[in-house]
């Protein structure tokens, strides 16, 4: 069993993200998602999905992305 890095709960089912050079352990997806995914640098939104990346800087899309002053970003339908 392992422990996972967000909550601390030790769960026989666990599982491990390997990212960036970096080891991450969790016992469920919404604790993966809370210490894993970006926040939207404009409406503060967890980015679950693809989202947009522009300079460094993450956004949930491609109005967030323009609302920050980011030109030429479009959402990929």
């Amino acid at each position: 069993m392992a422990r996972c890095e967000v909550c601390g709960n030790d769960y026989g089912m666990s599982f491990e993200v390997h990212a960036q050079g970096a080891v991450h352990v969790f016992d469920c997806f919404s604790c993966a998602i809370h210490r894993m995914a970006p926040i939207c640098e404009h409406c503060r939104v967890q980015v679950i999905g693809q989202g947009v990346e522009a300079d460094g800087h993450w956004y949930c899309g491609a109005h967030c992305a323009r609302a920050e002053g980011r030109a030429g970003i479009v959402d990929k339908v």
